[in-house]
């Protein structure tokens, strides 16, 4: 493709975008294929020789889209959001065409500094102490597992890298059963292992007990173990939990345990000052992530990971081959040394269009209209006799159940009636298990959401439950 024909098909996907945004709302927002029929429409081998572009764009209006579910639909309620502003798309695009690799300050000095600005706009605009300093992270799972990584090594002094783990007493990690799996995944892959990850108990809101925390850390210790970390969750995955953060940052501090704050969606209503209770503590962390590619407009992926002492994560991940040293090595930023690829994209570059683009004044104001319309949508679902709220909004999430007269299996109900409201399209809601009983969990956080969408959404969840 010559850059004239690149330049005609460009405006071509810039315009089939926009008008794929403009009418995302006529889509059903779950895509309806079965499994296979994707499969089987795209060709079993590789052309050998050029196709037409033209032709390339009509399999993908024919094969891809029919297979895609629609995050960026008003009516997605589902998971947690991962809105793409077009800013952002913008952003993408001149990222992906400029296509550099920023493992270095020397291999793209812009890339470097703007990250580092960026993220000091985010820590200043969530209220973090000055003393963070910022990398991003494509997700709050690498960031999780470069921040265990990191309190294996101080746990262990260095000697889990030199030496391996087998030589060494177990190391253990504390998090609740509420925390996200990515958590147990990041101990798998640290070398920590699922049996290494403690569960510490919850009260009745699922939020950690820091004195059952400090019982388990002195358990282990007494057993020889080496409690290395505790992750504390602002805004659990299933009901949205908000662990006390300063309670585990007492008994963090006492016992000399590194502390990990999981904050990947929560954390962008840092931006309100009415929620900043929630960080109460984070002073005393060690490390802070959320996702701005959550719930902030910004394009996926984009994880804004805070430390406090950024010598503990590179002394850990940091290798130094002479191909990888520059004229500036040790005088300026390499931010290859904090993550765990070593090939990195250039994605503050959607950060800084996102945030200008809009403003923070603007992004707040979204947060707290999502905010609103989910203490809404509770009142109208206690309001429903034959439907409970079963966890109360956190944030902008809540859980909620049917309960039909009559009907023995309300857990078996409930399975279905979610397979129903999904399969039917008209929104999209995600399942949860909530103290053994099957629920129905609704986030709003769709950047074009409006307050009718939301209403409408709950009259056809109520129609389908009742038909």
């Amino acid at each position: 493709m010559d850059l004239d024909a690149f330049r005609r098909h460009g405006h071509a996907v810039v315009d089939l975008v926009a008008d794929y945004l403009a009418g995302i709302e006529d889509r059903p927002v779950r895509a309806p294929v079965r499994p296979g029929e994707v499969d089987a429409a795209l060709a079993g081998a590789a052309p050998e020789t050029p196709d037409d572009v033209a032709a390339i764009m009509a399999d993908f209006e024919r094969v891809v889209m029919p297979g895609i579910t629609h995050w960026q639909h008003p009516r997605f309620f589902a998971y947690f959001p991962a809105n793409a502003s077009p800013p952002s798309v913008l952003a993408e695009m001149l990222a992906a065409g400029i296509a550099a690799q920023c493992m270095l300050w020397q291999t793209s000095p812009a890339a470097t500094e703007m990250e580092s600005r960026v993220l000091d706009w985010l820590r200043d605009a969530i209220g973090l102490p000055e003393g963070f300093a910022g990398v991003i992270q494509d997700s709050a799972s690498s960031a999780t597992l470069v921040a265990l990584v990191a309190a294996r090594e101080r746990a262990l002094d260095g000697a889990g890298n030199a030496q391996g783990l087998a030589g060494h007493a177990p190391v253990t990690v504390y998090a609740t059963a509420e925390a996200h799996s990515s958590i147990e995944k990041a101990c798998r892959v640290a070398g920590i292992g699922s049996s290494g990850l403690r569960h510490v108990a919850t009260d009745g809101a699922g939020r950690m007990r820091a004195d059952d925390l400090a019982v388990k850390i002195a358990e282990d210790r007494a057993q020889g173990r080496h409690p290395a970390a505790v992750v504390a969750t602002l805004g659990t995955t299933g009901i949205g939990a908000i662990d006390p953060l300063a309670d585990i940052a007492a008994v963090a501090r006492a016992e000399d345990v590194y502390l990990h704050v999981d904050a990947a969606w929560a954390g962008s209503a840092l931006l309100l000052e009415e929620w900043r209770w929630m960080s109460a503590g984070v002073a005393a962390a060690d490390s802070f992530v959320f996702n701005p590619h959550k719930w902030l407009g910004v394009q996926f992926d984009c994880a804004a990971h805070f430390v406090r002492e950024p010598g503990v994560l590179t002394a850990a991940l940091a290798i130094q081959p002479s191909y990888l040293t520059s004229r500036e090595t040790g005088a300026v930023v390499d931010y290859r040394d904090w993550s765990i690829p070593l090939g990195r994209r250039f994605r503050a570059l959607k950060l800084w269009f996102t945030l200008r683009a809009y403003g923070l004044a603007a992004l707040r104001a979204m947060l707290r209209d999502h905010i609103a319309w989910t203490a809404e949508l509770a009142g109208r679902i206690a309001a429903e006799p034959d439907f409970e709220l079963t966890t109360p909004p956190s944030l902008a999430l809540l859980t909620f159940r049917h309960l039909p007269a009559g009907v023995a299996d309300l857990d078996a109900d409930n399975r279905d009636l979610l397979e129903r409201i999904n399969a039917d399209g008209f929104l999209y809601l995600t399942p949860h298990t909530h103290r053994g009983r099957a629920v129905l969990r609704w986030s709003i956080g769709g950047r074009t959401t409006t307050r009718r969408h939301v209403a409408e959404s709950f009259e056809r969840v109520k129609a389908l439950a009742r038909a």
